[in-house]
């Protein structure tokens, strides 16, 4: 890989941390967490650059990177959390675009999307947030096709199931 390939690709990287660090919120489900994992996300791909096929999709091996990272970091504490619920409060997701009651709608959304176990949240975000086929999805968490579409079906039965104990549309995903 010459040195301008290099460049372009460390620019590349760059550009797409936005949604890597997105995607490290939905696992980590602590902004600083998140921060922390989406920059090491991104210092080990230009790390590992020379591993990159040049071709593939970029922002895949990205996220991929970011859950075996995820994953390393969980194994090593040996801790899974299972209040990883984060306030919206803290953040600021909100599309400017918008109006004020799909605003409330997006908001209760990401809180009962938050309230998933951290598989479900990881297969809900690639699936429906992200844009990613089922494929692509269970390509980027290791998994099978089939164990990507259970969790995406039990997620969307948990948030109909809390949907119909709030005013979210239960046909949100």
């Amino acid at each position: 890989m010459d040195g301008q390939t290099r460049a372009n690709l460390a620019n590349d990287i760059s550009a797409l941390h936005p949604r890597v660090w997105r995607f490290c919120l939905v696992l980590t489900g602590h902004r600083e967490v998140a921060e922390d994992l989406s920059q090491d996300t991104c210092a080990r791909a230009i790390e590992k650059m020379h591993l990159f096929e040049l071709g593939n999709p970029l922002d895949r091996w990205l996220m991929r990177i970011a859950y075996r990272l995820w994953l390393n970091q969980l194994r090593s504490n040996r801790a899974r959390h299972s209040d990883a619920h984060v306030s919206l409060d803290k953040f600021d997701l909100q599309d400017q675009r918008p109006d004020t009651e799909t605003s409330v709608f997006a908001s209760e959304l990401y809180t009962l999307v938050m309230d998933l176990p951290e598989e479900q949240r990881a297969a809900v975000l690639l699936v429906y947030v992200e844009e990613y086929t089922y494929r692509e999805a269970a390509d980027q968490l290791d998994l099978p096709m089939g164990t990507l579409v259970s969790r995406v079906s039990a997620a969307r039965e948990r948030i109909a199931k809390a949907a119909g104990d709030s005013d979210v549309r239960s046909d949100a995903l």
